[in-house]
């Protein structure tokens, strides 16, 4: 049977009546007919691929909720940030891509489904799988490995818009009816635009992805190290004497040193987050950043201090070398703690 494109588009439609806020990403979508799909699927250049029989038994609030949770892999960037977490933590092989995928639509459906949209069957949530709610694509890949819990979605594939792996089925960048980057970033931008506009009618995941597509991550190893520079270095009236360096008022009066204005420099506290979603590498990263800030504020490492904080703030460390920091942790995330035990 060839693909019931009525169908498909009233489904459309009403997911954009159900989810406003996503109606310019919805319609940016190109519908596409194959037969290789088990349900529908996205390709990174925002085709939207659907098996004619899947649209045929599937009622129309179903597939509207299938329209929705296609366009928000692609609106998340979920098969960028999949080849960015495939580079750095190793992840090869479709069987990583599969727990990609899942791990993506555990981020979404969370959320995604009621006002309007129900849950279609087969649909992946955290809770299936023994998760929490309202986490990232990226955390949750550290809490499942497939086994199981997961034997009930083998069969899922949203397609390489979801976890960047190329199917067969794609059309590639010269196909017909793709979005260039810049058209696709548009595209978000203005998504993004009304979820901040109207934030009360988006969940809370949308508007903090709203937030980031805003203000999208910030170099925070130059903007950290400028900002410890200017705190080192700034202009501004000493707070103590030093004969480290004569006065230049020396020269007026014969046979006396006089000592120089110079200003402390900062103590500097760090918190470093140890809970059980940071990775080895990370934390070694952050000792790295710790050896750094002691360096910059001129060696004095009596300066600095390091507090380990997960769900509650360990007692504060002096330091002597990075590496001797002990970063116990390894439970929830609370930096409330940290940030409090540092100010005091």
């Amino acid at each position: 049977r060839p693909l019931d494109l009525g169908k498909l588009l009233a489904a459309r439609l009403q997911a954009a009546r159900a989810r406003p806020y996503l109606a310019t990403a919805l319609f940016a979508l190109h519908p596409v007919a194959s037969r290789r799909v088990p349900t529908m699927a996205v390709d990174r250049h925002w085709r939207c691929y659907a098996f004619p029989a899947f649209v045929d038994r599937t009622p129309v609030e179903e597939l509207a909720a299938v329209w929705v949770h296609e366009v928000s892999h692609l609106l998340r960037d979920h098969h960028g940030r999949s080849d960015r977490v495939a580079r750095e933590r190793g992840l090869t092989g479709p069987g990583e891509r599969l727990r990609m995928n899942i791990a993506a639509d555990c981020e979404i459906n969370d959320d995604a489904f009621g006002d309007g949209l129900p849950c279609p069957e087969g649909a992946v949530l955290p809770a299936g799988l023994g998760l929490p709610p309202g986490e990232l694509m990226e955390d949750y890949l550290r809490q499942f490995r497939l086994g199981p819990a997961t034997r009930d979605h083998v069969w899922l594939d949203c397609g390489s818009g979801a976890d960047g792996l190329e199917r067969a089925w794609d059309l590639g960048p010269d196909g017909a009816h793709g979005l260039s980057e810049q058209e696709r970033d548009a595209v978000r931008f203005r998504v993004a635009r009304g979820i901040t506009a109207r934030p009360g009618s988006a969940p809370r995941s949308w508007r903090r992805w709203a937030e980031e597509a805003f203000h999208p991550p910030q170099p925070w190893r130059e903007l950290l190290g400028a900002a410890l520079r200017a705190a080192v270095t700034g202009s501004g009236a000493g707070d103590d004497y030093r004969y480290g360096r004569p006065a230049r008022r020396s020269a007026a009066v014969p046979g006396a040193v006089l000592p120089s204005l110079r200003r402390t420099p900062p103590r500097v506290a760090v918190v470093i987050d140890t809970s059980g979603s940071v990775a080895d590498a990370e934390l070694g990263s952050a000792l790295l950043e710790v050896a750094a800030i002691s360096r910059a504020v001129g060696g004095r490492r009596d300066l600095v201090s390091v507090v380990p904080c997960d769900a509650a703030a360990d007692r504060v460390h002096r330091m002597c070398r990075a590496g001797g920091i002990p970063l116990t942790g390894g439970g929830g995330t609370d930096l409330r703690a940290g940030f409090t035990r540092a100010l005091s």
